[in-house]
């Protein structure tokens, strides 16, 4: 790779790293090239990109960016999953890569400024997607209101019955 190359990678993976949602970084020491294709493919279904880096050329690109905290972390073959859609989903199927796959490590990653370590990345992938989160959210909040309905209407209904039963007591004396 030619020095002008390296220039334009360095300063497209630093744009990339700039406005990332959440970027990882993978070891994918002794993976072949149909379980990268594979892998890539995955993840790029769920708005996510997959590059393997050299580690020189990822150390100059991360100055001045919070992925910059990771540098004890550029050791070996590396790969970065950079992120800018839904942070769950891309951690669900790389974990679930990873397991099926003991070639890939997770090593570490960056959401939103925040260091994350492999645990860390694990947990994010156990949680719901951003749509069953909003679909429970949107459930907790009509059953309030539904109940506040109910309760603000029981006083009206109690007197009503009341209003009933003293008719009926009334009807019964006559």
């Amino acid at each position: 790779m030619d020095r002008k190359t390296k220039e334009q990678v360095v300063a497209e993976l630093n744009e990339q790293l700039r406005d990332v949602k959440l970027a990882v970084l993978t070891g994918y020491s002794g993976m072949d090239v149909a379980k990268l294709t594979a892998l890539r493919n995955v993840l790029r279904k769920s708005g996510t990109e997959f590059r393997v880096v050299k580690n020189t050329l990822l150390r100059i690109a991360s100055k001045d960016t919070s992925f910059s905290a990771l540098e004890q972390h550029f050791k070996g073959p590396l790969a970065v999953v950079i992120n800018r859609g839904d942070a769950v989903e891309m951690t669900k199927v790389l974990t679930e890569f990873a397991r099926k796959n003991a070639q890939l490590e997770i090593k570490a990653g960056i959401l939103e400024g925040r260091v994350l370590s492999k645990s860390d990345i694990s947990l994010l992938a156990e949680l719901p997607s951003r749509e069953v989160l909003l679909a429970k959210l949107l459930s907790l909040l009509v059953g309030v209101q539904g109940k506040l309905v109910n309760v603000l209407s029981a006083v009206p209904r109690s007197f009503v019955g009341v209003l009933d039963a003293y008719r009926v007591k009334k009807e019964s004396a006559n």
